[in-house]
Order: structure tokens, then C-alpha cells, then sequence
């Protein structure tokens, strides 16, 4: 009986090291940090079922739990591919937001950006997988084509189609920290001040605008281009803010960005895309209150 109750202890302690990757995982595969969570908790129960029989235990439980966390997402990845054929407007990822401490420096250094969450969003599943299991977390061509069924040729191909394209779409090197810390808040001043000529300054000429009401709310239901659209509509949007409501700068995705709240809800969150001539390159809105965290972010 202790010995029983032993092993479910190391193995709650063990899962307990393995669930922060985990959740990173599916969520960068999801785009979900709600989904990334269920993958996680489902993941831990069907662990607990696998160690019950000593035919099925994991003996490599790392690798097996990714494999398991991986499959998982991706499924929850396909269901949500259906979802979005009838999706009004721009579907974004849901945010991260995070006040972190020094201990945090390292979770956050390896945070992907906002602006490659969404770059991410126009990958094939498969492709998704592929690019994020090798390249993000470094897991083996051999065990991404077991995660995937599929031959680890393939799934070379799958991962160098992604490179492709996410080079493709990422509109050049992102700007240092200092940078980008310089370039919010010169948007902020410019914003909160209505100065149209002064936030076309910051923004880079052929800026894109994406924002994700869901249906749910008022939002933009085609992206926005060019500097100068994209301000006037910045400035229409600011306008239309619910009375009450506050702006603060805080991280999304381990970037400083925006977050609009009144009292404790969370309102919408604005990720930038700067680059590294210290101009905006995408702003990207999330409005959908499906998609925002809930108190305490």
C-alpha cells in the first residue's frame, strides 16, 4: 500500500516537473491557452491509466509524455480548423500575458512572440507540429514522424516547408528589447493623444492591422493596410473605448503590449510587431472575450 501510494507520488511529482513544457507545448501548437491546459490535464490522467499496467507504463516518460501532449493538440488543432470555416473576421491566437519575476527571465526568453503565433496560424497542421516539436523543443525527426505517422523524410519536408513560409511571412528582424520598449510607448503618447501625424511616425508604411472580435464584439472583419488607415483607425478605435476602461503596458507573449481593462475585465490586448528600424510593423487586437484570459491574468 505505501509503496503503492509511493509511486503515484513520484509520479504526480514527476508529471508536476513536465506539465510548464507541456502546456507550452500545446499551446504553441493550439494557439489556445485554454486548450493547451485541457491537453495538459488530459495528458496527466491518461499517464496515471498507462502506469497502472506494467505492460503500458512509459519507460521514457519525457518523450512519452510529449508524444501523448502532442497528439492531443493536434487534435484539438483539427477540431479547431472546422470551427474557424465560419469565423467572422481574422481568427488570432489567444494571448499570454505575464508579470513575471527573475525567475521567469528564462521561461520568457523562450516565449514565441505574438507576431509568430500568428504567422504560425496559416501552417497546415502537420506542418505546425513538425516545425514546433524540431525546432522550438528539439525533439528528434524520428520521434516527430511517430508523433505524426509519418516517415522522418517527410517530416523533414513537412518542417522545411514551414521555415518557408513562416520566413515568408515574418516581415523582417524584430527590434531589440530597448526598441521595442521606445516604440510602445511613443504609440501610446501619440495614441492617448490623438495625434494622427505623430502615430503614422511609428507606424512602418505598408503596416498591417488584424483584430479578433469573433463575431462577439465590434471589430474590423477585413485586415487594415498602409500607415495612415491603420492610424485613423487606431484613433476611431481608442474613441469608442468603454468609458471607464484603462490602458496598460504589459507583456503579451513576452513583449511589451497593451492591455484595455474596466475594473477586473479584461477588455482586448494589442500585440506589436516592431522591427528593427523601430517602426510597427502589425498591430494585432485580440477583442473576442472567449479568447481572454480571465482574472488574475
Amino acid at each position: 500500500m505505501l509503496s503503492s501510494m509511493s509511486r503515484r507520488e513520484d509520479l504526480a511529482q514527476a508529471f508536476s516537473a513536465e506539465r510548464p513544457r507541456l502546456v507550452a507545448l500545446a499551446y504553441r501548437l493550439t494557439g489556445s491557452v485554454a486548450d493547451a491546459e485541457d491537453v495538459a490535464q488530459e495528458t496527466w490522467l491518461r499517464l496515471q491509466r498507462a502506469d497502472a499496467d506494467a505492460d503500458s507504463a512509459p519507460r521514457d516518460l519525457p518523450a512519452w509524455l510529449t508524444t501523448t501532449a502532442s497528439r492531443l493538440a493536434l487534435d484539438q488543432l483539427r477540431r479547431a480548423g472546422r470551427r474557424r470555416e465560419t469565423y467572422i473576421g481574422p481568427w488570432l491566437p489567444e494571448p499570454r500575458l505575464a508579470e513575471p519575476g527573475p525567475e521567469d527571465a528564462a521561461a520568457l526568453a523562450d516565449e514565441l512572440s505574438f507576431a509568430l503565433m500568428v504567422v504560425l496560424e496559416s501552417l497546415s497542421p502537420a506542418q505546425r507540429a513538425a516545425f514546433i516539436l524540431h525546432d522550438t523543443f528539439g525533439v528528434p525527426f524520428e520521434e516527430v514522424a511517430q508523433v505524426l505517422g509519418r516517415t522522418p523524410a517527410a517530416v523533414r519536408q513537412l518542417a522545411s516547408r514551414a521555415r518557408a513560409q513562416i520566413a515568408a511571412g515574418v516581415r523582417g528582424e524584430p527590434a531589440d528589447e530597448a526598441t521595442h520598449r521606445r516604440v510602445v510607448q511613443a504609440f501610446v503618447e501619440a495614441a492617448s493623444g490623438g495625434d494622427l501625424q505623430e502615430l503614422v511616425a511609428v507606424l512602418d508604411p505598408s503596416v498591417v492591422y488584424r483584430a479578433d472580435g469573433g463575431g462577439v464584439v465590434r471589430a474590423a472583419v477585413n485586415v487594415v493596410r498602409g500607415a495612415d488607415r491603420v492610424a485613423r483607425l487606431v484613433l476611431g478605435v481608442l474613441g469608442r473605448v468603454e468609458p471607464g476602461a484603462e490602458s496598460r503596458v504589459e507583456l503579451v507573449n513576452g513583449r511589451l503590449g497593451l492591455v484595455y481593462v474596466k475594473g477586473e475585465q479584461l477588455l482586448g490586448v494589442v500585440a506589436f510587431d516592431v522591427a528593427a528600424d523601430g517602426r510597427i510593423a502589425a498591430l494585432d487586437v485580440q477583442m473576442n472575450p472567449h479568447k481572454l484570459p480571465a482574472p488574475p491574468w
